[in-house]
């Protein structure tokens, strides 16, 4: 696959993440569109799982791929929102990832 069509294909699945992230946090922003597998440049997954991830101004709430790259993250929160968004996102059928999440 080329890297362009990659990157196509990588930016549909992080928008999807991020409407769906939009949903339980009311704001969403793209993350990751593409990752490096074997390689050479891939989409992200289009499995979608929730988790949180530390910044070193508070915690944001993350839409990661079954690799655990981050597609679309909330705003940075503090703990205790960033925890009410994964909470949220969990009762409403999105599997929890508990791997590493990756941000970059």
């Amino acid at each position: 696959m080329q890297y362009h069509q990659a990157v196509r294909i990588g930016q549909d699945r992080a928008r999807k993440s991020q409407m769906t992230l939009f949903e339980h946090a009311g704001f969403a922003m793209l993350t990751l569109t593409v990752k490096k597998s074997q390689g050479v440049f891939v989409p992200v997954g289009e499995k979608e799982f929730v988790s949180l991830a530390q910044k070193p101004d508070g915690w944001v709430a993350v839409i990661v791929d079954e690799e655990g790259y981050a597609k679309a993250q909330s705003k940075v929160l503090p703990e205790d929102q960033a925890r009410e968004i994964l909470r949220k996102a969990v009762a409403a059928g999105i599997p929890e990832f508990d791997g590493n999440v990756k941000m970059v």
